[in-house]
């Protein structure tokens, strides 16, 4: 098995992606957000304007959360893998049965280990989970990764507040971190100071005219050597205690007389410090010497394992997509900045609306997404069309769609909802947003601005797989551009259009734009927008607005063995 593509988005049953394309030992970082169904059914992408489901989805994970042949399959395969993974999965059954919960976790098992399996020696895994499953998974990931793997609990609270009745309002999610080995890749992150702790650097310093606070240069308990020796005309013995800089005043030195402080005598150490102006003298008599601790230099309050200052998405954040699991992308932001550097490789193997996608783009990680639904795929295709600046459609591959017209048909016959996601991704488009209203006739939508100052312009679709087409679909099509008063009207058809039909569309007229004429109703097949034509409009780069842009171990662990395929 050759090294992963980078950047590269796979179609299909994650477990198969990564067994067939993730080399061993090549990724650096993993975040899974695995959906379970509770009180909501998490795979139901958008509802309808009432509320309910929309009959057309389809629900990705439906079947994979019941018990069935596929998970009996998998149970026993894991059971047959021995080890911990084998006695915590017989235990599970004997307790949970033959539930959806148990399903759920027999599914989870294999997805672990390979997950583990494709981890660097330095990597690291973020499980995302809410409370309904975390007690099991947490014993999983245990079987999988050996408990002394386990470095966090993660507490995010994604609301402030959640009426319930006849208990506690539910208002946190659960992150599980585990890394491969004891030697991870590792960025303490901090949170800012609050104003009352910044309060505290009140004293100004006459060299540089920054804000500091005085520290105590000492530390508890009496010393025989240097450390416990007058020095400056104070004798720190008389009161207790012993000369003990602290680790900053050393970096400090360093950075401001370039050398390090370590290769002097302590009571040396503590007249360069001096010399360099890190100390601070009372004024007051007896007063005794202290070191300057500059707030420039402070980092924050390191963070912790309960996170209280990333909010959810709401209904007014400029990067909700409608996708009901979103995470905030600053969530995603901060477990990548924890456990990777720039140029490492971020996998998600349920990557959905793809937050974590973007937030490794962003921060000029490597990545692999994998979804099972083309609704998935054509969305973050969208999203990373809109969210940057550069050309990043060029930058990434997506394996597992198709790829002709073929391909198209046999999609087309197994799954329509699927095939209607994925001919809309073709052309940057998505499907439409249902909690928005009853858009009747309207497959998906894209916005742009053709003027600097001027309003929205959209473009609607229609996507139709059938055999038997009919100028009855133009006809709908061009009474959808009047109703919604929108500039251009797109026809996508699986098969060739009749001559009635294109000569339908030619009687719509143009739409007029600073680039031309551009003919207000189109239709497109999905053999034209394979070979690369596209939708004659306004440039999208310069002004499209279909989605605001946002600103710019103690105990060595032996290796698993891979998981054999059932059957073999």
């Amino acid at each position: 098995m050759s090294e992963p593509k980078e950047n590269t988005l796979y179609y299909g049953d994650n477990l198969e992606v990564l067994r067939d394309y993730i080399a061993d030992k090549s990724v650096d970082l993993v975040y899974l957000d695995p959906p379970f169904k509770s009180d909501q059914n998490y795979n139901v992408l958008f509802a309808e304007h009432d509320g309910t489901k929309s009959a057309a989805q389809i629900l990705a994970f439906e079947d994979t959360w019941e018990w069935n042949t596929d998970a009996e399959k998998a149970y026993e395969l894991m059971v047959e893998f021995g080890g911990r993974l084998s006695s915590v999965m017989r235990a599970f059954r004997t307790f949970l049965g033959s539930s959806d919960m148990m399903a759920y976790l027999a599914m989870m098992g294999p997805r672990l280990v390979e997950l583990r399996r494709v981890l660097k020696d330095s990597g690291s895994l973020y499980l995302h989970c809410d409370p309904t499953a975390s007690h099991y998974l947490k014993m999983l990931l245990d079987a999988v990764f050996g408990p002394q793997q386990f470095k966090n609990e993660i507490i995010w609270r994604r609301t402030a507040s959640h009426n319930s009745a006849k208990r506690f309002g539910p208002v946190h999610d659960i992150v599980y971190y585990y890394t491969k080995t004891e030697t991870p890749v590792w960025n303490q992150q901090c949170q800012p100071y609050i104003e009352s702790y910044k309060a505290r650097f009140k004293k100004i310093d006459d060299k540089t005219g920054l804000p500091f606070q005085d520290v105590n240069l000492t530390g508890p308990g009496v010393r025989t050597g240097a450390s416990g020796q007058p020095w400056g005309g104070f004798n720190p013995t008389a009161i207790g205690r012993h000369w003990q800089p602290a680790s900053y005043v050393y970096k400090k030195y360093e950075e401001l007389a370039g050398e390090e402080l370590s290769k002097y005598p302590l009571l040396k150490r503590l007249d360069k410090l001096d010399e360099v102006g890190l100390i601070f003298w009372p004024e007051k008599k007896g007063g005794r010497p202290r070191y300057k601790q500059f707030l420039a230099d402070a980092r924050g309050v390191p963070l912790q394992d309960v996170w209280t200052d990333i909010d959810a998405i709401n209904s007014q954040a400029q990067e909700r997509l409608g996708y009901p699991t979103q995470k905030p992308q600053s969530l995603l932001e901060r477990i990548i900045l924890s456990s990777t550097k720039e140029g490492d490789l971020v996998l998600d193997p349920f990557c959905g609306c793809g937050t974590a996608i973007e937030a490794a783009h962003h921060l000029k990680r490597r990545w692999i997404g994998i979804d099972i639904t083309h609704l998935a795929i054509g969305l973050i295709k969208y999203r990373l069309q809109n969210a940057f600046n550069d050309p990043v459609r060029e930058t990434y591959d997506v394996i597992g769609e198709p790829v002709t017209v073929q391909d198209a048909c046999q999609l087309a016959e197994e799954d329509p909802f699927q095939f209607q996601c994925w001919a809309l991704g073709l052309v940057g488009a998505r499907s439409s947003d249902q909690q928005k209203g009853a858009d009747r006739g309207i497959d998906g939508r894209l916005y742009f601005h053709d003027e600097r100052a001027g309003a929205t312009k959209q473009i609607v679709f229609s996507v139709k797989s059938g055999v038997h087409l009919s100028p009855a679909f133009v006809r709908e099509l061009r009474g959808v551009l009047d109703r919604e008063k929108a500039q251009i009207g797109v026809l996508i058809t699986l098969h060739r259009p009749t001559r009635e039909m294109l000569k339908e569309s030619t009687s719509c007229g143009f739409y007029q734009s600073t680039w031309g004429k551009h003919p207000r109703l189109q239709i497109l097949t999905v053999e034209q927008l394979l070979s690369g034509e596209t939708i004659n409009r306004p440039p999208t780069r310069e002004v499209d607005v279909t989605m605001k842009k946002r600103p710019r171990s103690a105990e060595k662990q032996p290796e698993q063995l891979r998981l054999p395929r059932s059957g073999q």
